[in-house]
C-alpha cells in the first residue's frame, strides 16, 4: 500500500510569463487542457486506498484552492498540507512524513509539475522499487538521459541490487555543456527526477541523523496543526523558523542506504521554454508552433501563442511567447535566464512579474480587460453555485451586465435573478453579493468607476471558503 505525496511548490519563474507566482506552472493548463498538477494526480491515482488517505498534497496556503480544485478535477481525494511560507522539499516531505497513518507506510514523493505519459511504466517503476523501499532505503528514481542536458543533476549509479535497483555512487550537480557529454559517455548516470519512495519511519529517521533541526521544527509545527475540511496547517511560527533546504542536500547526499532505480520512459519536468518546445513537433525547418503562432522564412523558431495570432518571419533560433499582458522574446540559449527576467522585474515593480491578469478565485475568477482613469473593465466567471464574499466598496460603484447564465443578485436588502442581457447598478457603499444558483459557469461584465479601484477596496463581511472578514484598512487583495 502507497501513499502518495505531490509537493505543490515552486513559483516555475523559468516559465514567465506564463508561469506566474500567484499561478504558478503546476496550476496551468498546459496539456491538452489540463495543468501538470492535474496530469500528476491522476497518474498517482492508481496508488490511492481508502486505508491510506487517498493523496497528500502539499503546498502554499496562497494556492489552497487551485490545489483543491485540480484534485476535484482528476477525481482524487485526500488531504492538503499548508505551508505558510515556502522552505523547500525536506521540510514539505517531512510534514507529510509526520502526518502517514503508520511509521510503515510507504510514501510515493512526486513533483506536482513534471511530465509523465505513459502512467502505465511509472506504475510498473514505483511498485519494482517497492521491496528494497519496504527494507529501509531510501529509492530515488533516475531517468536514462538522452541527451547531455545541462538542465538537471544526474546520479551516478553504483552496485546492481537483487530488486531491480543500483547503489548510489554520487550525486552530481547541474554540469556545463563538456562535463555532461563525458558523463553520457561515460554511461552508468541518470537524470535526477526527485521522485522519492520510501516509509515514513526511514524518512524521519534520515532527517534526524542528517537534518535534526529542520525536524524538530517540523514536528512541532505539526504537534497540534489547524484542522479545516481537507485543509491541515502547521504552525505558522515554527515554519518560518525552520531552515529552507531541499532533501537533496538535507538528506540523499550523505546518506548512507539511498537507491536509484531506472526509468526508460518519457519524462520532463518542464523547467524551460525549451522544454516546453520540445514538447510540440518540429515542422521541416525545426520551427515548433503551440497555439495561433505562424512562422514564415523562419528556422528553429518556437512560438507560444494562444491568445493572438503572432507571426515571425524571417527568424532564426528564438522562443517566442505571448499572453494577454506580457511578451517574452529570447534565443534559445538564454532561455534558462528567464527566471533572472522575474527577478529584475520585481526590482522595478512590475506586477507582470507575479500576478496574471486574469486572477483566479476559490469562486472562479476574473480578468481585467480594460481600465483608465477612475474606470476598469472586468470579465466576471463564476463556477456552478458559487458566490463571491458579501462586501461593499467605499470608493467605487459597479454596473454588472450579464452574458452568459443566471445570477443571483442581493444588493442592500434585496434579492433577485438576472438572466442574459440583463444588467443592474451596484450604488457606492451598498453590501452586495453575486451567487451563480446554475449548473453552469456564470460570465458577467463589470464596469467599475469611481476615485479608487484598488482590489484592497473590499470591505469582505461574510465568505464561503473560510477567508478572514476584516475591516478594509486591513483588506487584502481578494474577492
Amino acid at each position: 500500500m502507497i501513499q502518495p505525496v505531490v509537493l505543490c511548490g515552486g513559483s516555475g519563474t523559468r516559465l514567465w510569463p506564463l508561469s506566474r507566482k500567484s499561478f504558478p506552472k503546476q496550476f496551468v493548463p498546459i496539456i491538452d487542457g489540463k495543468s501538470l498538477l492535474a496530469l500528476t494526480l491522476e497518474r498517482v491515482a492508481q496508488f490511492c486506498e481508502p486505508a491510506a488517505g487517498g493523496v497528500m498534497c502539499v503546498g502554499a496556503d496562497d494556492h489552497r484552492f487551485l490545489i483543491r480544485e485540480a484534485m476535484s478535477d482528476a477525481g482524487v481525494t485526500g488531504s492538503i498540507i499548508l505551508e505558510p511560507c515556502a522552505r523547500n522539499t525536506a521540510p514539505a516531505m517531512a510534514f507529510a512524513a509526520l502526518s502517514a497513518p503508520t511509521p510503515e507506510q510507504l510514501m510515493l514523493f512526486c513533483p506536482a509539475d513534471h511530465h509523465i505519459p505513459d502512467a502505465a511504466a511509472f506504475a510498473a517503476m514505483v511498485k519494482s522499487a517497492s521491496s528494497c523501499a519496504e527494507q529501509g532505503t531510501i529509492v530515488t528514481f533516475g531517468v536514462a538521459p538522452t541527451f547531455p542536458s545541462t538542465a538537471y543533476g544526474y546520479i551516478e549509479r553504483g552496485d546492481a541490487h537483487a530488486d531491480g535497483c543500483y547503489g548510489v555512487k554520487r550525486f552530481i550537480e547541474k554540469p556545463n555543456s563538456q562535463f555532461a557529454q563525458e558523463l553520457l559517455l561515460q554511461g552508468q548516470v541518470y537524470w535526477n527526477a526527485g521522485i522519492f519512495l520510501c516509509t515514513a519511519a526511514t524518512l524521519l529517521a534520515a532527517l534526524g541523523e542528517h537534518a535534526p533541526d529542520i525536524l524538530a521544527q517540523c514536528r512541532q509545527a505539526m504537534a497540534a496543526p489547524q484542522s479545516d475540511g481537507n485543509f491541515l496547517r502547521p504552525a505558522a511560527a515554527a515554519v518560518e523558523a525552520c531552515r529552507s533546504e531541499s532533501i537533496d542536500y538535507a538528506v540523499m547526499e550523505r546518506h548512507r542506504s539511498v537507491a536509484v532505480f531506472p526509468f526508460h520512459g518519457s519524462w520532463s519536468d518542464v523547467g524551460s521554454w525549451g522544454a516546453m518546445a520540445d514538447m510540440c513537433p518540429p515542422d521541416g525547418h525545426g520551427n515548433r508552433i503551440a497555439g495561433q503562432g505562424v512562422a514564415i522564412n523562419a528556422r528553429n523558431t518556437f512560438i507560444h501563442a494562444h491568445y493572438r495570432r503572432v507571426v515571425a518571419l524571417g527568424t532564426d533560433d528564438l522562443v517566442i511567447v505571448d499572453t494577454p499582458d506580457a511578451l517574452l522574446v529570447t534565443v534559445h540559449s538564454a532561455a534558462e535566464q528567464v527566471k533572472n527576467v522575474v527577478a529584475e522585474l520585481e526590482a522595478r515593480g512590475n506586477p507582470e512579474a507575479a500576478f496574471h491578469r486574469k486572477v483566479v478565485r476559490p469562486w472562479g475568477s476574473y480578468d481585467s480587460i480594460e481600465e483608465g482613469q477612475r474606470f476598469k473593465v472586468k470579465r466576471i466567471i463564476v463556477n456552478p453555485s458559487a458566490s463571491l464574499s458579501l462586501q461593499k466598496h467605499y470608493h467605487r460603484a459597479e454596473h454588472w451586465i450579464i452574458v452568459k447564465g443566471t445570477a443571483e443578485v442581493t444588493c442592500g436588502k434585496e434579492v433577485f435573478l438576472l438572466t442574459e442581457n440583463q444588467s443592474t447598478y451596484i450604488p457606492l457603499g451598498e453590501v452586495h453579493r453575486l451567487h451563480n444558483p446554475g449548473k453552469t459557469p456564470l460570465e458577467m461584465i463589470e464596469v467599475q468607476s469611481g476615485s479608487y479601484l484598488g482590489e484592497d477596496d473590499i470591505v469582505r463581511l461574510d465568505d464561503n471558503y473560510g477567508r478572514v472578514v476584516v475591516p478594509i484598512t486591513d483588506a487584502k487583495s481578494s474577492r
